[in-house]
């Protein structure tokens, strides 16, 4: 689950990260407040006036402003909430922002040069550890400098029975090179960072940039935090901060019936129970010359109404030519499934688009009698590559 930078800022906060002090505004007017309060509580008198969406390279997309005085807030508050944001990470038609986040400046002057920096913690997933990958050349432009200069791009491994340490930080510093306060002051920003990062069951942690300001204070000036959907029992507070107008409504409403959903660009329907199947099924499709428009697992427990369900999500693509129903009866029984597709025709109406049907396993032959007895039209097939070559067949027709 991704949160909002401002979310994210909340909870480092509380495993004392030094973060910028910010108040998150939904208009212009309670934006230019949030300046006020922030001027009166820090002195500063720039602001940075932040669009809040799940998608990086906001600044490249207009979503980033730097106001000098509150008027300037009030104004960039207002071109920017409602917008839609188009940025590398986004679709064409962009997110729209309905929230600002409003940050005292920590660009300010001084007696030493400013410098950023990137930090990100993450599993990796060949040596099943976490690790903290960071660079001396944070900004907008990481992406590129780890596509030059990938040896500006260092790692640390972290041992999961004993955790980031001190030694670990140093070296951190070091590659950084930073020295002095900035050297000390970099070494609790990490290990709280790394807290944060382990407490909160995160998946991803990601400070792009760090910023060493001109006193060499440590601030974490952005903050991109995933959460791990499954450890989210734990984290009643984490759950509550899901932003559902950020994610798809289509794979938002098919959660609500337990399906896992995955929009795609395709022309080819799926509807599957267990992942490796759907990704098998998917594949084939591909190769097939289809391109599939979903990743859709019923699970193993599937019953008629969560079948049709599925059915009306996969309709509602209108780049669907057709669709493929492919079960293995292990957990789940085909029976249940026929029975959920021959709902899902009465209760939808006609199905214009082709449906292929492979039912196997569990209840496989009452499956297709019911199936056979319905009427309906659709392929039946037995193989799974008798399906594919079927998709084939009716997307030339």
């Amino acid at each position: 689950m991704n949160l909002h930078e401002y979310q994210a800022k909340d909870l480092l906060r509380t495993f004392k990260v030094n973060v910028p002090e910010g108040i998150v505004a939904g208009t212009p007017e309670e934006a230019k407040n949030a300046a006020q309060m922030i001027h009166a509580s820090t002195g500063s008198e720039k602001f940075a006036v932040k669009a809040q969406i799940h998608a990086g390279g906001r600044g490249k997309g207009g979503g980033v402003k730097i106001a000098s005085g509150f008027q300037e807030v009030f104004d960039y508050a207002g071109q920017i909430i409602g917008m839609k944001l188009v940025t590398p990470q986004t679709k064409a038609e962009g997110k729209k922002v309905h929230k600002v986040l409003i940050e005292q400046n920590i660009y300010y002057d001084g007696p030493n040069p400013i410098k950023e920096f990137y930090i990100s913690m993450l599993v990796n997933r060949q040596t099943g550890r976490n690790v903290l990958m960071y660079s001396p050349r944070g900004g907008m432009d990481i992406e590129k400098v780890a596509e030059e200069t990938p040896g500006q791009i260092f790692r640390e491994e972290i041992h999961p029975g004993v955790g980031l340490q001190p030694f670990q930080c140093r070296r951190i510093a070091f590659n950084l090179g930073l020295e002095g306060d900035a050297y000390k002051n970099i070494q609790p920003f990490l290990m709280c960072l790394y807290k944060a990062y382990i407490k909160c069951d995160l998946s991803l942690l990601e400070i792009n940039p760090v910023i060493k300001t001109s006193d060499n204070k440590i601030f974490a000036a952005d903050a991109k935090m995933v959460a791990d959907n499954s450890a989210l029992f734990r984290h009643c507070v984490i759950a509550n901060m899901r932003d559902i107008s950020e994610e798809n409504p289509t794979e938002v409403k098919a959660g609500e019936y337990g399906l896992n959903f995955i929009k795609l660009d395709g022309n080819v329907g799926c509807m599957v129970n267990g992942a490796g199947l759907a990704m098998a099924t998917m594949d084939i499709i591909k190769l097939s010359g289809g391109s599939p428009a979903n990743f859709l697992d019923v699970g193993g427990s599937a019953n008629a109404k969560r079948v049709e369900e599925a059915f009306r999500i996969i309709l509602d693509d209108s780049n669907v030519k057709a669709i493929l129903v492919n079960i293995f009866g292990g957990i789940v029984r085909c029976d249940r499934v026929a029975n959920g597709i021959v709902d899902a025709y009465k209760s939808i109406g006609e199905i214009k688009v082709p449906v292929i049907i492979r039912l196997q396993g569990t209840n496989a032959e009452e499956a297709k009698e019911i199936i056979d007895k319905s009427g309906l039209k659709v392929f039946s097939a037995i193989k799974l590559q008798d399906a594919a070559d079927l998709v084939n067949k009716v997307l030339k027709d």
